[in-house]
């Protein structure tokens, strides 16, 4: 009798893991390396496929918000930072003529989202992120402007490719995010939220199971996490 109820539980198990999502590592090797996934450009209407599939595989990321698409998203923001996931910054209108013109423009953008990320969630958030990446943008008078406001920068180290074509499928959106030059150290993984990066959403089992599989811990950019950028464009002010 005991051994018919140990093997009706097995099966039971069985049945139950078949019918999840599979997004769990077949074997965790202990390890220090750490996987960062980002989301830019959000809120939008598909960060509830995205915090789904994040809570399915109980894992926490980084979305850095635009600050003109937070009008009218506030719940899906607070949403965001109460599921426990980091908030980051990415400036206001996301408008590379305007907010690359200079300096001042830039930081008052991401003042000014960090301002109504801390009224809509109560908590405030310096990590930011440049629109297109630092690299041709970043100088050394702006990093200092921008370490003067408290301000942390991370780029990425490996790209989803969903912002510049979002219709990528699942496969190749996969393909994109497994494409590390060295899995020996942390990886910044750039991916997007726009309305169109539906795919996106359904390819994150995949990916945090790949690098689950070889030994990442997934965590969201704190303050605390250090900075990575680009070289810094030595021609500018």
């Amino acid at each position: 009798m005991f051994i018919k109820k140990i093997g009706l539980i097995s099966l039971i198990f069985i049945l139950f893991c078949s019918f999840n999502i599979n997004c769990y590592a077949d074997m965790v090797p202990q390890s220090k390396k750490v996987l960062y996934l980002t989301f830019d450009d959000g809120p939008s209407i598909i960060i509830d496929e995205i915090l789904t599939a994040l809570k399915q595989c109980d894992v926490k990321a980084t979305f850095f918000v635009v600050g003109k698409e937070i009008i009218g998203r506030e719940p899906t923001l607070k949403r965001i930072y109460d599921e426990g996931h980091s908030i980051g910054l990415h400036t206001y209108s996301h408008n590379f003529k305007k907010i690359y013109k200079d300096n001042s423009t830039f930081i008052d953008e991401m003042l000014n989202t960090k301002a109504l990320v801390e009224r809509v969630t109560g908590a405030s958030t310096n990590i930011i992120r440049f629109p297109g990446g630092t690299s041709g943008h970043l100088t050394e008078g702006m990093l200092n402007l921008l370490h003067e406001n408290n301000f942390k920068i991370y780029d990425w180290n490996v790209s989803l490719e969903d912002g510049v074509n979002p219709s990528l499928s699942e496969e190749q959106l996969f393909k994109n995010a497994s494409k590390c030059k060295s899995c020996e150290k942390s990886i910044i993984l750039l991916m997007h939220c726009n309305s169109n990066n539906l795919n996106t959403a359904k390819a994150i089992p995949s990916i945090v199971k790949f690098y689950r599989d070889k030994g990442y811990d997934i965590l969201p950019i704190t303050d605390s996490t250090p900075e990575y950028f680009y070289r810094i464009n030595k021609q500018g002010t």
